[in-house]
């Protein structure tokens, strides 16, 4: 992907902001979550370096901004089927599917969870991007479970802000390889880029800090059955602590599941983990407060049912 270079040198009016926050200024970015895509991605530096968003700018400090340059995509509307959990005129809480990606991207330009929501409703946000409209979070495409989805600007601002607040309440389920010491316990990290791998993210020093709380459900044949309530939402955020503390996520080879089925001496749960086609991870429940009612509103949706029946079968339920 080309990018486009752009300097700025901070005004003493700006002095002692946060880089997340000055970036956020700037009116092709406006956005404080669009501000850290580009400081975790390395397409921002400060004086040469690259530095955190917490970083506090100074007066005359020289900040570059790479934009990546994408090529502009014609959205479409397609019929695919959506399991709409609740709908009204500001949002719609989708259940999403194992296998379905959320936006158009290089190498997923339709099929999208945009595509299917564009032939459901014209009613959707433009606030913060044209390319994703209504998209206030995302789950990865191997994930299934809720998230939101904003019908109009207001309510999309909204949303990001209790996002960006960590007031949305977010419970995950997942199966992992390993069995835990401690029944609960709390993974902190700052995470960014690989630095090799650029497919995957990592726990690195210029990171975003990031913190899981796990609780093992259940243990059986070397795999545990994990509820995880997210304090932050980075990007593979489950699958990096996970992984980092040797706990993959089952199906998740990305991350290092293909290492440990050694590790499963029941020959048909081997199988049955060669066979998936995604990672066990559910995003189970989603509360936040409604933009306009200011009512607390929480969601949940059990895993799909082939989930359920295969984590049946190795006594994880």
């Amino acid at each position: 992907m080309s990018s486009q270079l752009t300097e700025l040198i901070v005004a003493e009016e700006h002095k002692g902001l946060r880089l997340d926050k000055y970036l956020s200024l700037h009116e092709k970015i406006r956005t404080r979550s669009r501000a850290d895509f580009l400081i975790s991605s390395s397409l921002v530096k400060v004086n040469l370096k690259i530095m955190k968003g917490s970083y506090l700018v100074k007066t005359n400090d020289r900040v570059e901004i790479n934009f990546p340059i994408e090529k502009t995509r014609t959205l479409e509307a397609s019929n695919i089927p959506l399991d709409i959990v609740y709908e009204d005129q500001e949002l719609i809480v989708i259940n999403k599917p194992s296998g379905l990606v959320v936006h158009p991207s290089a190498g997923h330009e339709s099929g999208t969870l945009v595509n299917a929501l564009l032939f459901h409703t014209k009613n959707l946000s433009m606030k913060f991007n044209e390319e994703r409209p209504g998209i206030v979070h995302r789950i990865d495409k191997e994930t299934s479970g809720l998230l939101v989805v904003a019908k109009n600007d207001y309510a999309h601002e909204k949303l990001v802000q209790q996002f960006q607040a960590r007031k949305v309440h977010r419970i995950y389920k997942a199966v992992v390889f390993g069995e835990f010491p401690a029944p609960v316990g709390r993974i902190e990290s700052h995470l960014g880029r690989h630095p090799i791998d650029r497919k995957k993210f990592a726990s690195v020093q210029l990171g975003k800090w990031s913190a899981t709380n796990y609780k093992v459900i259940g243990s059986k044949h070397q795999l545990s059955y994990l509820e995880l309530k997210l304090e932050t939402g980075r990007t593979h955020q489950i699958r990096v602590h996970m992984s980092e503390k040797n706990h993959p996520l089952v199906g998740d080879n990305l991350y290092g599941s293909k290492n440990k089925l050694k590790s499963i001496q029941a020959k048909k749960i081997q199988e049955d983990i060669k066979n998936l086609t995604r990672f066990l991870l559910h995003a189970e429940q989603l509360g936040f407060e409604h933009p306009t009612t200011h009512k607390w509103m929480v969601f949940e949706k059990n895993w799909p049912e082939s989930e359920v029946s295969l984590l049946e079968s190795w006594n994880l339920l």
